[in-house]
C-alpha cells in the first residue's frame, strides 16, 4: 500500500479543490414548502413562484421596487427617549433594540422615504415586521408624524405599508399614546386635501389596525394578509365558537366591505401609480416612462385647384 498515493494526495486534492458554498442560497416557502433560489425569490419580490404566497419583504427592498429606478431619499425621524420605563423582562429593552438593529440593519421598525413612482412625487412609510414584530413604539409614532409633515410640506400623497403585531409592550402607555398621535397626524393630511393610501400587509394587527392602518382614503391589502385587532385564536377562545374559513384574511375583509382592493405585490406599483395620479388630478401615466407625444396640428385643407 502506497501511503502517499492512496491517502496524502487525495487529501491534498480535496483541500485545494474545495469550494466555498455561500449560505442561504435557498428559501423554503412557508405555504407550499417549495425550495426557492434566493435570486429568483428576490426578483419575484419575495412571492413564491409556485403557489403565489406573499412572504415578508423589508421596507428597503420594497422601496427599491416601488420607486422609479429604485431611487429614494430617506426622511429623517426624530429619535425618542431611550428606554423611558427602564423596562426589563428576560432581557433589557436596550439589549432587545440592539439585537433587532443588528439583525435587520435598520434603526427602527419604520422607514420613511420620498421619491417618485411613475413620475408621481410621493412620500412613503413602511413597517418592518422583522424588527420586534414591527411593534408600534414612540419611534414609529414619530415616523408617521414626520411622514405626514413632509407630505404636507411638499404637497404630496402619503402611501403607508403596515406590518405589525401591535403596540410595543416595552414602552407601555407611551406606546399606546402613538395611536392618537398618529391619528392626529393623518388628520393633517386630510385637512391639507392630500391622499392617504394604506397597503396592509401580513400581518397587521392590534393597535396599528385600530389607528392609522384603517384610516386611508384607499385601503389595499396583499393577498391572504391577516388583518385584525385581536387574532382568530383569541376570538375563538373568547366566544367558544368556530370562526368562518379565512376569517380576518384580506379576501374575507374585501368581501365584507373593509377593503377596497386585494392586489398581488407584482401589480401593486402600477395600481398605486394609477390611484395616486387619479386622486391628485394628474393625467394617466404613460407606459414605458416616456413623455406623452404632442398632439399633431390638423393638416391644412388642400387649396382648390384654379379653374382655367
Amino acid at each position: 500500500m502506497n501511503w502517499i498515493t492512496n491517502y496524502v494526495r487525495p487529501r491534498i486534492n480535496s483541500i485545494f479543490s474545495r469550494r466555498e458554498m455561500p449560505e442561504n442560497l435557498w428559501s423554503k416557502c412557508d405555504e407550499c414548502g417549495t425550495m426557492l433560489f434566493h435570486r429568483e425569490l428576490a426578483e419575484a419580490l419575495n412571492v413564491c413562484t409556485n403557489c403565489g404566497h406573499h412572504m415578508a419583504i423589508t421596507p428597503r427592498a420594497r422601496f427599491e421596487a416601488l420607486f422609479d429606478n429604485g431611487i429614494f431619499a430617506e426622511v429623517s425621524v426624530p429619535k425618542p427617549i431611550d428606554d423611558p420605563l427602564k423596562f426589563r423582562d428576560q432581557k433589557k429593552y436596550p439589549d432587545r433594540l440592539r439585537t433587532a438593529q443588528k439583525g435587520t440593519g435598520e434603526a427602527e421598525a419604520m422607514l420613511v422615504a420620498e421619491g417618485e413612482i411613475g413620475r408621481t412625487p410621493i412620500v412613503a412609510a413602511a413597517q418592518d415586521f422583522s424588527f420586534m414584530g414591527g411593534s408600534m413604539g414612540m419611534y414609529v409614532g414619530n415616523a408617521i408624524i414626520a411622514a405626514c409633515e413632509r407630505a404636507v410640506t411638499l404637497k404630496r400623497p402619503l402611501i403607508l405599508f403596515s406590518a405589525a403585531g401591535g403596540a410595543r409592550m416595552q414602552e407601555g402607555i407611551l406606546s399606546l399614546m402613538q395611536m392618537p398621535r398618529s391619528t392626529v397626524a393623518i388628520q393633517m393630511l386630510k385637512e391639507a386635501g392630500l391622499p392617504y393610501i394604506v397597503v396592509l400587509t401580513h400581518p397587521t394587527t392590534g393597535g396599528v389596525t385600530a389607528s392609522y392602518a384603517m384610516l386611508g382614503d384607499v385601503q389595499i391589502a396583499e393577498p391572504n394578509a391577516l388583518i385584525c385587532f385581536a387574532g382568530p385564536r383569541v376570538i375563538e377562545q373568547t366566544i367558544r365558537e368556530k370562526l368562518p374559513e379565512g376569517f380576518q384574511r384580506a379576501e374575507y375583509l374585501l368581501d365584507h366591505g373593509m377593503l377596497d382592493r386585494v392586489t398581488p405585490r407584482a401589480q401593486l406599483r402600477d395600481e398605486l401609480i394609477t390611484i395616486t395620479r387619479m386622486l391628485t388630478g394628474l393625467p394617466p401615466a404613460v407606459a414605458g416612462d416616456l413623455p406623452a407625444p404632442d398632439e399633431a396640428p390638423p393638416a391644412p385643407a388642400p387649396e382648390a385647384a384654379e379653374k382655367p
